[in-house]
């Protein structure tokens, strides 16, 4: 009897750490539905997981996987589980063909099944085009389907996916969605996921919300929202005002447990009993209904630090007409292949201007040269009024840059690292130790100055990483996927930092996979394929994917439109 997954008492404690990575977790996930593991950083997700799976055992308590102990029947459970983990479990040396082969053999598919199993994964990813190519060589998305492909070779019963959207572009993550909603209704499959995106939890039958090891509430998303009736409002911004600058002035106020840019408006979520506070700017107000991520964010706040905001970068004058950066019919061929194809655009001092594409889009490669770090093929860029092919040493040093996976020395500690980077970006003796208490203070980072990098959670990883990009405070700062891989509570302390930055008159470029964030862009670029799709205000992208059956699109919406405009005119 297929009895889906049952967790008792579960505790899982590491050694050396100083709280349990899992405390006393008690839910079930039944067959036929999708049970999302939601929470912060740390909360335990993925030891859930990696216990369910049999990769751990844990400390005490019980897991039962199909009426089954994932330890004692290892063997038994894994023919009858897929597995998906956070890096999708690839051999990048091996093709996508070598790949499904190796996982059909360590799950012992017959041979003579797999030719009808890979001709239906083959259909659902859409990856037969690629069966040749190295895994290496794949875009992120196209990764992520074939580490799905990978988990299904055998039929499952339960389907356990690590995270399995991080990185990866809307196109690709609706996909994914689209591909496991078929699973679970046509096959009855169980999928328990977790996931770093609220918008993915709410697609959820059930979610769980983990915290700290601990299990906050388990229940249908829509059972969530419910208990936030009436404290959730939308604020409309006048005609001349950011909304980033209404939601940065109205988060730090007393009993907003949440305050966000949707659509051009200012979501807000207040704690009970609690009035809305005025802010500057704000043309009207409009009371709303409630979504999962609201409540969620509604649980994590009360036990969260209220975090202080500041200026990270020192006092500059504020933001104006003066170009900062100047694009100009870029393009980077690499032999015969053209990665970025003619691409101009300008961006204003103090301005948030993003770079949004679907993997392999070419606004890495565009990044990467508007950073000095990657050579021009032709056209002309300027950067803080430097020319990047003539003077690229002189723009490099009145910039920063934050990578997408932070390039930090995992080894050194909080404080080494600051000062390895403030020394590298030419600051030297009391201002460099200015700088460092400075940011070690604005970042909270002054307890953890002796941890090692390499062993602070997600969201602190970040905050140091921005902090040694602004310790020379520059007049620009590149933001290359700067919240992939952290929760959404640290999200939404980065922008408000960014905010900050901006509002400082620091120029902000920034890449991101999370189409919401896209609403703290004053302006961005959409790119397709090496080439532009589209550039305006948020709300001039949203009004290409308005329509009669969509009066309201989101970025994601438009985003969307415009990939797929794209693929028909290719096809």
């Amino acid at each position: 009897m297929n009895q889906g997954i049952v967790v008792e008492a579960l505790h899982k404690s590491f050694a050396g750490a100083r709280v349990p990575a899992l405390n006393g977790v008690s839910f079930s996930a039944r067959p036929g539905a999708v049970t999302g593991l939601v929470g912060p950083d740390g909360a335990g997700k993925t030891t859930l997981i990696r216990i369910t799976a049999g990769l751990l055992a844990a400390s005490s308590g019980s897991v039962s996987v199909l009426g089954l102990n994932p330890l004692r029947d290892v063997n038994e459970v894994r023919e009858r589980i897929g597995y998906m983990p956070q890096k999708f479990g690839l051999y990048e040396d091996l093709s996508v063909q070598e790949n499904l082969d190796l996982y059909g053999d360590l799950q012992g598919v017959p041979k003579t099944e797999r030719p009808e199993r890979l001709a239906r994964l083959m259909s659902m990813t859409g990856l037969a085009p690629f069966l040749r190519r190295l895994a290496g060589q794949l875009s992120g998305g196209m990764k992520q389907k074939l580490g799905l492909a990978c988990a299904l070779i055998k039929s499952p019963d339960f389907l356990l996916l690590d995270e399995p959207t991080v990185g990866v572009d809307p196109v690709s993550r609706r996909e994914l969605w689209r591909i496991v909603g078929d699973l679970v209704r046509e096959q009855g499959i169980g999928v328990l996921v977790a996931t770093a995106y609220l918008d993915e939890a709410e697609r959820c039958d059930e979610v769980v919300v983990l915290d700290r090891g601990e299990l906050l509430e388990h229940g249908a998303p829509a059972d969530f929202a419910a208990q936030l009736h009436e404290r959730v409002f939308e604020l409309e911004p006048q005609r001349d005002s950011l909304p980033r600058s209404i939601q940065g002035e109205i988060s730090g106020a007393e009993g907003v447990l949440d305050a966000t840019v949707r659509s051009g408006r200012v979501r807000v979520v207040l704690a009970p009993a609690t009035a809305l506070p005025a802010a500057a700017g704000v043309a009207g107000v409009t009371v709303v209904a409630p979504r999962f991520e609201d409540a969620f964010m509604a649980h994590l706040a009360p036990r969260r630090e209220r975090v202080r905001i500041g200026n990270a970068v020192g006092t500059r004058a504020s933001a104006g007409a003066e170009v900062a950066v100047q694009v100009r019919d870029l393009c980077k061929r690499f032999g015969d292949f053209e990665a970025v194809h003619e691409i101009s655009f300008d961006v204003r001092r103090g301005e948030i201007f993003g770079l949004l594409g679907p993997n392999g889009a070419g606004k890495s490669t565009t990044f990467r040269m508007l950073c000095g770090l990657s050579s021009i093929s032709s056209g002309e860029a300027t950067v803080a009024g430097r020319d990047l092919r003539r003077s690229g040493k002189r723009a490099r040093a009145r910039l920063g840059y934050m990578a997408q996976k932070f390039s930090l020395y995992g080894s050194l500690s909080v404080l080494e690292n600051l000062r390895y980077f403030g020394t590298a970006y030419g600051l030297w003796g009391s201002r460099l130790r200015t700088r460092i208490d400075a940011a070690l203070e604005e970042f909270d980072l002054a307890s953890r100055r002796s941890t090692a990098a390499g062993e602070l959670p997600g969201g602190y990883k970040q905050r140091l990483a921005m902090a040694a990009a602004l310790l020379h405070e520059p007049e620009i700062l590149f933001l290359d996927e700067p919240t992939s891989g952290v929760d959404p509570i640290a999200r939404r302390e980065f922008w408000r930092r960014i905010n900050g930055v901006a509002l400082a008159g620091t120029t902000v470029v920034v890449t991101t996979h999370f189409m919401e964030e896209a609403e703290y862009c004053d302006r961005m670029l959409i790119m397709s394929r090496g080439t532009e799709l589209a550039i305006g205000t948020p709300a001039d992208i949203r009004t290409l994917a308005r329509s009669d059956e969509r009066p309201d699109p989101s970025i994601e919406d438009a985003f969307i439109v415009l990939a797929q405009r794209q693929e028909t005119a290719v096809a």
